[in-house]
């Protein structure tokens, strides 16, 4: 067997044995062995209450440079970082050749649109002079049969009326002569004056006549019972049609603009939404060359967005996909900085506004910065509970002061917060303090034994904590309390732990 392999299975033994000794120590009965160094002796003296987190260094006024390009895009050109440019420089530019296409289609289709914006435009003109012409005729049609109505009833029936009665007087007088004629040829031929050839005349004259007035009077009858009536209802008939003609004109008419102006509203808002796509792309691909709007030093956000999230943030770099609004660049526009820190839910509580901090810078070493807490985040930072569902943290802004141009976007730093200063307070390992039944406890020594004591803490730094009430100077504590008594359903502590044989911890 290699030596290689005896190494690694020299290791799997040792982890095992770690293991099986956790495992006895854990489950077994007796009092937990205590290691040297076990106890602390309490003492008295000054106490900082602080926090110590990783953060980013960020400018403190900066001008964010994000991608106003919708959808996705890659970039053609981008400056190297560190750049320092003027206003007017160009930072980056994005390939437009989709939006140079959709222009092409697009101006196509604002021509067809301003095409049929025209022909609407046309169409209603056309339609108001037809719809004005139509009612026009209608009218004039109205007006003749109107006419034609007064014409009959105050003219031609009259006349014919007149006419008719004429026509009987008429043949009266002539039935009358006729009669006259025939009964002096009667008389006459009594005497044998004329012959009957010529009574016979003047008999057939008088019948003539007579039928003459009968044919007279049947025409009256005629013209007042039939002719008349049936002549006033077809006047009076062509009237009212003419009327509902007008009517109907009128209505189709009004129709027909409102359809037309309805057709050219619409063919007016598509070409304005037409231009107003065109005047869009027309932007975007301006948008695709990004112009600095002021002096200032090239930070790409990449770089600038530190800590834990930047190990899965892809450097930015030409060719590569962008999305809408997403950050590019920032530009400096002053020299004063803030360190950017996340904070624990868990810590939160012990923050607040206005809390001094010193700040160191890992690529200034040496050199320590203080500053005071501007700003604390209200909600969790959502790229953290994205990445982590259990991990929630704040984001808090440091402002340092004064300015050191050494100092770039984007170093790394370590913020130390001061929570608490204490002159003279005692104090005790954070491990010496244990929950029972959600009481904090200490295990005092007592003689031979270490006994449980109730005690009331404050703050604590991950090394010491704050001992408000239970302990004084020169008591002895175990590091190393027994676990198994720890818990809010634990029952109280009575049985006392056997005393170390080792030295006291300071």
């Amino acid at each position: 067997m290699s030596g290689k392999k005896l190494k690694i299975w020299g290791v799997v033994l040792v982890v095992l044995g770690t293991f099986f000794l956790v495992l006895w120590h854990r489950f077994s009965d007796s009092p937990e062995p205590l290691s040297r160094n076990a106890v602390y002796e309490v003492r008295s003296g000054p106490l900082t209450i602080d926090l110590v987190e990783s953060g980013t260094i960020k400018a403190r006024e900066q001008l964010i440079i994000k991608n106003e390009v919708e959808g996705k895009t890659s970039i053609l050109y981008l400056i190297p970082e560190g750049t320092q440019v003027k206003k007017g420089d160009l930072l980056v530019e994005l390939d437009a050749s989709a939006l140079m296409d959709a222009r092409i289609d697009q101006e196509i289709k604002v021509q067809n649109a301003d095409a049929a914006f025209v022909n609407a435009t046309e169409t209603l003109a056309v339609v108001e002079n037809q719809a004005q012409s139509d009612l026009d005729l209608a009218k004039l049609t109205l007006d003749f049969a109107r006419q034609d109505l007064k014409k009959y009833t105050d003219g031609e029936y009259p006349n014919a009326l007149q006419k008719a009665n004429a026509e009987i007087t008429l043949a009266q007088e002539e039935l009358a002569r006729a009669r006259e004629r025939l009964d002096w040829s009667k008389t006459l031929y009594k005497e044998k004056f004329i012959s009957q050839t010529e009574l016979a005349a003047d008999e057939l004259a008088e019948k003539k006549k007579a039928l003459d007035l009968t044919l007279a009077e049947n025409n009256l009858d005629l013209l007042v019972n039939y002719t008349n009536q049936r002549d006033l209802a077809q006047r009076k008939s062509d009237v009212s049609q003419a009327e509902m003609a007008l009517e109907r004109t009128r209505r189709k008419a009004r129709a027909d603009v409102v359809q037309a102006q309805a057709e050219l509203k619409a063919r007016e808002a598509e070409f304005k939404r037409q231009k107003d796509k065109l005047e869009k792309i027309l932007t975007q691909l301006e948008k695709t060359k990004i112009i600095s709007p002021a002096q200032g030093l090239v930070i790409y956000a990449t770089s600038a967005q530190g800590g834990m999230f930047r190990r899965n943030t892809e450097p930015l770099q030409e060719g590569q996909d962008i999305r809408e609004r997403q950050e590019l660049i920032y530009l400096p526009t002053a020299s004063s900085s803030n360190a950017e820190v996340a904070i624990h839910e868990s810590n939160l509580k012990k923050v607040r506004k206005g809390m001094p901090a010193k700040v160191t810078v890992d690529a200034l070493p040496g050199r320590e910065f203080s500053g005071r807490i501007m700003h604390i985040a209200p909600l969790p930072d959502a790229q953290s509970i994205w990445m982590n569902p259990d991990l929630k943290v704040f984001t808090t802004q440091i402002f340092l002061d004064g300015n050191d141009k050494d100092m770039r976007t984007g170093m790394s730093c370590q913020a130390q917060i001061i929570v608490e200063t204490h002159d003279n307070v005692m104090s005790v390992p954070v491990q010496a303090v244990l929950q029972v039944q959600g009481i904090p406890t200490v295990y005092v020594k007592a003689g031979n034994e270490f006994v449980p004591r109730q005690v009331e803490i404050g703050l604590d730094n991950n090394r010491l904590i704050h001992v408000k009430d239970g302990l004084k100077t020169g008591d002895i504590v175990l590091l190393t309390p027994p676990l198994k008594d720890a818990g809010k359903d634990a029952a109280p502590l009575t049985a006392p732990v056997p005393l170390p044989e080792q030295e006291t911890g300071s």
